[in-house]
């Protein structure tokens, strides 16, 4: 028997351990994509319904305030989401 130490499976090579970081900052991006749809459609809709020019559109405001924070909702949790799959599936 040889005393050689045994290759640990858990030891991330470079490639590997960067490809995790990369899929994390994608995962970043993406969220902040959400996050910055969600503040077009908050602020559109806020614009809308402030300005009186826009009164025939007030009601077309309401149904962006209205989908703004379930955009941010999806965006959170497919953050959540995926970050919690990233850690199982690599054990980072």
């Amino acid at each position: 028997m040889s005393n050689k130490p045994q290759p640990n499976t858990t030891t991330l090579i470079t490639r590997d351990w960067l490809a995790i970081e990369r899929t994390k900052l994608a995962n970043e991006r993406t969220f902040l994509a959400y996050f910055r749809t969600f503040m077009v459609f908050l602020g559109t809709g806020l614009t809308i319904i402030k300005m009186h020019m826009f009164a025939q559109l007030e009601s077309f405001g309401i149904v962006l305030l209205i989908i703004a924070p379930i955009i941010l909702a999806i965006g959170i949790y497919r953050l959540i989401k995926v970050r919690k799959l990233i850690r199982k599936h690599y054990k980072v």
